[in-house]
């Protein structure tokens, strides 16, 4: 068995087509854990939630991985704590992982998306910092936008608060900053075609990644650490128990 975390990354049904598991909603603290004590051969981590909801725990993941689980991770929230936890043997995938790993992102808010609820399929409303990098990056090896024109919306856009990032309001403030008009016109028309969503090119990346590695029927998963097992972990797989 495998589990996938996702949820405005990545709809269900396109990652099934992709990898043959069973999607869940994106993980809040004590998920993974409780998906774990199933003892899947992996689990994948995608989406996740925060801020209002307490966010996956670093040791239910190591933890999961003592089991012998194998676990990834990719695109939100998965390339966080994969590029956290990288040293401890999980498995990150992507550029977003990537660009973590090596420092080049260290913001939590570069992959954070409102979105909404379950019954409208984790609808995003917001676009992920990530995603609008690169496709100002995109625009900017296209000759849509100058290097200095990429670099001002860059900075525009990352001064917006996560849930109002978008392009509609960042080509407005660009317009009220002075941007040059000609190059916001190219922006706007060539967006419908050239928009980038890197975080839903890595969660595929990732599933195809778990696809072909677990088709070798791999051993468990092996760690190097011993987990510590204190008062507060012991609290808190109790309270995930109730």
């Amino acid at each position: 068995m495998i589990y996938i975390f996702a949820g405005p990354t990545l709809r269900a049904e396109e990652g099934q087509r992709e990898l043959d598991a069973v999607f869940l909603p994106p993980a809040a603290q004590g998920d993974v854990y409780r998906a774990a004590r199933e003892h899947p051969q992996a689990l994948g981590l995608i989406d996740g939630y925060f801020e209002r909801v307490p966010a996956v725990w670093h040791k239910e993941l190591l933890w999961a991985m003592s089991e012998g689980i194998h676990v990834y991770g990719s695109a939100s929230m998965g390339a966080l704590r994969a590029a956290e936890l990288a040293p401890f043997g999980m498995r990150g995938v992507g550029a977003i992982f990537e660009a973590f790993l090596q420092g080049e992102l260290e913001d939590d808010d570069e992959v954070a998306v409102m979105h909404g609820p379950e019954e409208s399929g984790f609808l995003p409303l917001s676009e992920a910092m990530v995603n609008i990098r690169a496709t100002l990056a995109h625009a900017e090896r296209e000759e849509v936008l100058s290097p200095q024109t990429r670099a001002v919306l860059e900075r525009m856009a990352k001064g917006l608060h996560y849930p109002e990032r978008g392009y509609p309001a960042l080509l407005t403030l660009a317009v009220q900053a002075g941007v040059p008009a000609h190059e916001l016109e190219g922006l706007r028309a060539w967006l419908p075609h050239g928009r980038v969503q890197q975080k839903r090119t890595d969660a595929l990346a990732m599933l195809r990644c778990m696809r072909e590695e677990l088709a070798c029927n791999p051993p468990p998963k092996t760690v190097a650490y011993s987990l510590s097992w204190t008062d507060a972990w012991n609290e808190a797989q109790r309270q995930c128990e109730r």
